[in-house]
């Protein structure tokens, strides 16, 4: 593509890194009607482009990359949080429950409170989750949520009985109703035990829908995220997420999965995929918005995750599988035979086994599927043979340093330190010639450009620097989210590098990420970020 019209936006920089095989730093780079249209050696190289209407940032230290991708996160559940009670800043129980007590004296009596979800217990000072008893105390007058990702929740007297959870009341199969050693209700609902609740939370509106959507997208913009892969949209969001489309509110593209994990029966995912069907008959993907396919698990997390070897100071404890092997085939049949891809969380070795003989057998009754139809997500405990089959099958993975920087302490509690040192193998991975892509999987591990790349080059968590071994170099992980997540959306030829035609979807930073201070990754956030042409942050 020869530019001859006036750029909208033109950028002079130390280095423009377009990631383009080969190629070397450029100097300047153009943009008009949402598009890359040329770049320079040559800061002034394309000072003929301007015009009167022609945006000019010169910033002659900073550098240009292209805008990241998240490809495993919850951006539903960060839209939820953003009005939530903050206790992701506590640092102690005391601290977490005057939170809650703030929140309540300026609640009326009777309405809901709810945290926010991005939080670890272990990081707090006493290592554990509040208790009835103490969120009763801070205050007796609501029904009090406190939600820790998506499977788990703590629930005062209030909220227990209005989701009509009592002492008598059996854990549903795949789910947990925890309860003290007198077995008495401590207040926490694991997995499927949360059910009962999400059916008698008060919906919020629309209009509160698509402005915690604004807010959390525009989050993941300013840390320079444009484009992320939502691994749990429930199919009902999808109109949620069509109306914030609508009143521009999604700063960065999505890419969505929707929530199989309540499809159990062929009934009932037959009944999702025609959901599905109807958006997709609608013409309703756009560039901006666009269904990806549907999210499955095969095991829990990091407590419940399907292990060869027994869990620590549990000798006949292996975690949870969460589907028969025969009915994931089935199910992920049915996906794939309706022109569907299909994401599975596996976290364990043995879940992960088990996983790669379900594709292995969809791969063989459905030949010819095209490449990264089938996705493992996470793939956290990657023993050498089953690194070897997902690349022989040709299995991409998403993988998210940020979930084992906030879980590793809760990890080496269920498993030890050696098994979570070997979380996440992504030297391995890319010299073996596997398909892997950067995540974050919010709210269990922070988003951010920058903190992703820091932690797979450092291997840094809040349990220390575990398997350094594993890290790789900064290009590394930058490609991890720029050229592969492209590869893994199919969207090389439009996102991912920076060349003439390519969407103008890119990041400007202070400093030159790739070679500046390791530790001044961590915290390094963009000076811009542009979607589609449209600066959607500004420092």
């Amino acid at each position: 593509m020869t530019a001859t019209a006036p750029a909208d936006l033109l950028i002079r920089a130390a280095a423009v890194h377009t990631l383009v095989p080969g190629e070397p730093p450029r100097r300047a780079v153009a943009v008009t009607g949402g598009r890359i249209t040329a770049l320079s050696v040559a800061p002034d190289g394309l000072d003929a482009l301007i015009g009167p209407a022609t945006e000019v940032v010169d910033a002659p230290g900073s550098t240009v990359l292209p805008a990241f991708d998240d490809t495993h996160t919850h951006l539903i559940l960060a839209g939820h949080s953003v009005h939530g009670v903050p206790v992701h800043r506590a640092r102690d129980l005391a601290g977490f429950l005057g939170l809650i007590r703030e929140r309540a004296a300026a609640t009326p009596a009777g309405e809901w409170i709810r945290t926010t979800v991005n939080w670890q217990e272990v990081l707090l000072a006493e290592q554990r989750m509040p208790t009835t008893a103490e969120l009763d105390a801070a205050t007796a007058e609501h029904p009090v949520l406190v939600r820790r990702g998506a499977y788990n929740m703590v629930l005062n007297s209030a909220a227990l009985r209005l989701a009509g959870i009592t002492e008598s009341t059996e854990a549903p199969p795949g789910g947990v109703i925890e309860r003290d050693e007198h077995g008495r209700l401590t207040g926490r609902l694991i997995n499927r035990a949360v059910e009962p609740v999400e059916r008698v939370l008060p919906r919020p509106t629309l209009a509160e829908r698509i402005e915690g959507l604004r807010a959390a997208s525009a989050d993941y913009a300013a840390c320079g995220i444009g484009t992320v892969r939502d691994c749990l949209v429930p199919v009902e969001d999808l109109d949620v997420l069509d109306a914030a489309r609508a009143e521009g509110a999604l700063a960065v593209r999505v890419r969505a999965l929707v929530s199989g994990f309540a499809a159990r029966t062929p009934e009932q995912v037959d009944a999702l995929l025609d959901r599905m069907d109807d958006w997709r008959a609608a013409g309703r993907d756009d560039d901006r918005l666009r269904l990806w396919g549907v999210k499955f698990g095969i095991d829990g997390g990091f407590e419940a995750a399907a292990v060869e070897e027994p869990y620590q100071g549990q000798p006949c404890y292996h975690g949870r599988l969460l589907w028969e092997p025969a009915e994931l085939l089935a199910a992920v049949d049915r996906v794939v035979e309706r022109g569907w891809r299909v994401g599975v969380h596996a976290w364990g070795d043995r879940g992960l086994r088990v996983l790669l003989d379900v594709f292995e057998q969809a791969l063989k009754r459905r030949p010819g599927l095209p490449p990264g139809t089938l996705v493992v997500e996470h793939g956290g405990l990657a023993r050498p043979g089953q690194r070897a089959r997902a690349i022989a099958l040709g299995i991409p993975v998403t993988v998210q340093h940020p979930l084992l920087h906030d879980g590793a302490l809760t990890q080496q509690r269920a498993w030890g330190e050696e098994r979570t040192a070997a979380l996440f193998p992504l030297r391995e991975w890319l010299d073996e010639g596997a398909l892997i892509t950067g995540g974050s999987d919010f709210p269990v591990g922070p988003y951010g450009a920058m903190v992703s790349v820091w932690g797979m080059t450092t291997r840094g968590t809040t349990a220390g620097v575990v398997g350094p071994e594993h890290a790789i170099g900064r290009a590394e992980a930058v490609a991890l989210h720029t050229v592969n997540a492209a590869r893994l959306t199919g969207e090389s030829a439009l996102r991912g590098s920076l060349r003439p035609g390519t969407f103008a979807d890119l990041t400007l930073w202070p400093v030159d990420p790739l070679d500046c201070p390791v530790d001044a990754l961590r915290e390094l956030r963009p000076i811009l970020t542009v979607v589609d042409g449209r600066t959607v942050h500004r420092m």
